[in-house]
């Protein structure tokens, strides 16, 4: 008899959300592979909570996540100018501290931080081929979007993107421009990027590794 996971996830904005949750649920799916036992990955469900401080916004959707029946939560805090061992230490270290104190039948305890360098947009630009796609920039180079560097090393993602998207637009003839702003890309860039172009970010593999530890926490895998 398969194991049902329920996963929930809370994210920092509306568009994190849109872009993360269908990659969450891709590596929850291929992680499971790896367990000993056969185990069912449901649709990712999102948990929104009014945000104040950090840990206790996140314990409100830890007891909201077990009151939904979850067995995991996802949690996505930017790491900014800061490194992933610095959100670890100042945000989700205090987490771990508070939920200790809370039984597990009350508490989702089972989380896995998801830590983008930068800003979320950061693994957007790891897949380039899909984003020139995307954006019809497919004629163009790296070098003459921008987006020749390695996505992490960027101060601001989101603004690369955003000027990418006007030089591709500069590049086509008014009758065939449109009106494409870097929303409508965080719903279809994670429906489709390759997760083979994320795991060249160590953020991106930093939170493939915390997704097992969860899994190691649940006893599915050694």
């Amino acid at each position: 008899m398969p194991i049902q996971l329920f996963i929930g996830f809370t994210a920092e904005g509306s568009t994190d959300t849109r872009f993360l949750t269908h990659i969450i649920q891709n590596v929850f799916e291929e992680i499971a592979l790896e367990c000993r036992t056969d185990v069912v990955i449901e649709d990712v469900v999102s948990v929104n909570v009014h945000k104040t401080e950090f840990t206790e916004t996140m314990l409100r959707a830890s007891k909201q996540a077990a009151e939904c029946g979850l067995t995991v939560l996802c949690v996505h805090a930017d790491a900014d100018a800061r490194s992933i061992e610095n959100v670890m230490e100042y945000k989700f270290t205090p987490l771990a501290q508070a939920l200790f104190h809370f039984s597990s039948e009350s508490y989702c305890k089972a989380i896995v931080p998801v830590i983008p360098i930068q800003m979320t947009e950061a693994w957007m630009m790891a897949d380039k081929e899909l984003l020139k796609t995307k954006i019809a920039a497919k004629g163009l180079r790296d070098a003459d979007l921008g987006l020749h560097r390695s996505p992490e090393s960027y101060a601001d993602p989101k603004q690369i993107i955003a000027e990418a998207i006007r030089i591709a637009q500069s590049n086509r003839t008014r009758r065939h421009r449109n009106e494409l702003t870097i929303n409508d890309l965080y719903a279809e860039m994670g429906q489709n990027i390759s997760l083979q172009r994320l795991r060249e970010l160590p953020s991106f593999c930093r939170f493939e590794e915390n997704v097992r530890v969860a899994f190691r926490s649940l006893g599915y895998i050694d």
